[in-house]
């Protein structure tokens, strides 16, 4: 099950981070149609905000397609974002984890990480290429 972290630095609306936070589980097979989503009511108490916050994340993935409700059960997921690809990233997963050990150890921050990926990326990719959602 996903748990969710929420980011106080960032520019994102919290219920947009719940979001991103499901769309890149799907998309990296960590959730799978068929799974719950924590409850409305977990969520909101383990990260002490409104539960309509997470009522309104929910909704926005159920108007995507992405998630059902079902009243009284909880929230299921109905369907994936992870593509062909996704039996590749356990091995890329692994290399990227080796990656950041070496940015860590040569004094990135998490922050530095993250703009020189963002950087890499619109500078590499084509621009008809998918862009991720920043999340």
């Amino acid at each position: 099950m996903i748990e969710f972290v929420l980011d106080s630095r960032s520019k994102v609306n919290t219920y947009m981070q719940l979001v991103q936070q499901v769309k890149q589980a799907l998309r990296v097979g960590l959730l799978a149609p068929g799974d719950q989503l924590p409850k409305v009511r977990d969520v909101a108490q383990s990260l002490a905000i409104n539960p309509n916050t997470v009522l309104k994340a929910y909704r926005e993935l159920e108007i995507e397609g992405l998630v059902g409700g079902r009243p009284g059960v909880g929230t299921f997921v109905q369907r994936t974002l992870a593509g062909a690809s996704l039996p590749n990233q356990a091995e890329l997963r692994e290399d990227l984890v080796a990656w950041l050990d070496r940015a860590r150890a040569a004094g990135l921050t998490a922050e530095d990480v993250i703009a020189l990926v963002e950087t890499t990326l619109r500078a590499t990719l084509p621009d008809d290429a998918p862009q991720r959602e920043h999340a």
